[in-house]
């Protein structure tokens, strides 16, 4: 495969073990991958902040898409441009409002590196605190006054369906939403029509390669655009299923070396 390549990679579940390390057999491939031409890029729902960890590793030079689309720029190259397409924050607060109805445990909502709490939450401060964001603690209805990159609702998995269905008959025009595998059961809420595939679309102009030569790899629902998008949608082999049926091919999973196997086979690299 002589043919320059756009690699599209998901970073939890799909790049990352379970440890959140990156095996060396696979980065090996990758930096093979690149050293070849081809051109390796992240694309996550994760904030830039708690992904530039991994784009430092890689050593990448690309683009990144983060917020599951809702946010994309170039981390070494200030004029390539800044995408940020948020959620309204009149539709936010009318959801935050509604949620009163519905038992959750928090709210969180996220502004690029500005993360604002509902209520104060250990467990989820801990999560959320890689790369030292701004945290505001407190009823987003008087303390969220910018248009959120995402919101996301922290709820018990038998109340998830409840909200996701309210969701989906007052605000389906406006707003998507997605839900988080276990254990954590969130409701994860971006604009209508964002999605991984929009910033890859970006990425596929700028390096002028078409979609069949872009090969993206995913495992949740939150990739299933990407996947479709791409000439070659690869499924993990720890994907959902939802995410195996759409794709072209799975490989192995995230544990498996699945991203660093299929490259090598594909690109003949050496693993």
């Amino acid at each position: 495969m002589a043919e320059k390549h756009l690699i599209a990679l998901d970073l939890d579940g799909t790049l990352l073990k379970d440890d959140k390390t990156i095996s060396e057999k696979t980065k090996k491939v990758l930096r093979q991958a690149r050293e070849q031409g081809h051109i390796v890029m992240i694309a996550t729902g994760r904030p830039y902040r708690s992904s530039e960890p991994y784009y430092r590793e890689l050593e990448l030079d690309t683009p990144i898409v983060n917020f599951n689309g809702a946010f994309m720029h170039h981390p070494l190259d200030s004029s390539w441009g800044f995408f940020h397409d948020p959620l309204d924050v009149k539709v936010a607060k009318d959801i935050v409002e509604a949620c009163r109805s519905f038992h959750f445990h928090n709210i969180i909502a996220e502004v690029i590196d500005d993360v604002y709490f509902h209520y104060h939450d250990e467990k989820l401060l801990d999560i959320f605190s890689m790369g030292n964001p701004n945290v505001t603690t407190g009823d987003l209805l008087n303390y969220l006054n910018d248009s959120p990159t995402s919101l996301l609702i922290h709820t018990e998995e038998d109340e998830l369906k409840n909200i996701r269905k309210h969701l989906s008959d007052v605000h389906a025009e406006v707003i998507d939403h997605r839900s988080w595998a276990a254990p954590w059961h969130v409701i994860e809420i971006i604009k209508i029509g964002i999605s991984k595939a929009v910033g890859l679309k970006k990425a596929s102009q700028y390096f002028n390669i078409p979609p069949e030569r872009i090969i993206a790899f995913g495992d949740e629902d939150n990739d299933l655009e990407m996947l479709e998008y791409a000439g070659r949608g690869i499924a993990m082999g720890n994907a959902i299923d939802k995410v195996k049926t759409i794709a072209n091919e799975v490989t192995l999973t995230n544990e498996e070396d699945g991203i660093g196997i299929y490259l090598s086979d594909l690109l003949n690299l050496k693993y």
